[in-house]
């Protein structure tokens, strides 16, 4: 998968994640190439989510 690709997919997932959680924003789910686990660690923190159930919501979108 290239970059192009990647950042549509994540485009996606984003919107999926917006709609499910409300709650978060658009600066809750930037992504920058490198940084993705401090955004996973964000995202944990948000949610109250285990990295594992995080990992498993990912997947299901």
């Amino acid at each position: 998968m290239n970059t192009t690709e990647a950042k549509e997919n994540w485009k996606e997932k984003k919107r999926k994640l917006k709609l499910k959680f409300a709650a978060l924003t658009d600066n809750d789910l930037l992504f920058q190439e490198g940084r993705n686990e401090e955004m996973l660690a964000k995202l944990q923190i948000l949610l109250g989510k285990t990295k594992e159930e995080l990992h498993k919501i990912l997947a299901s979108l």
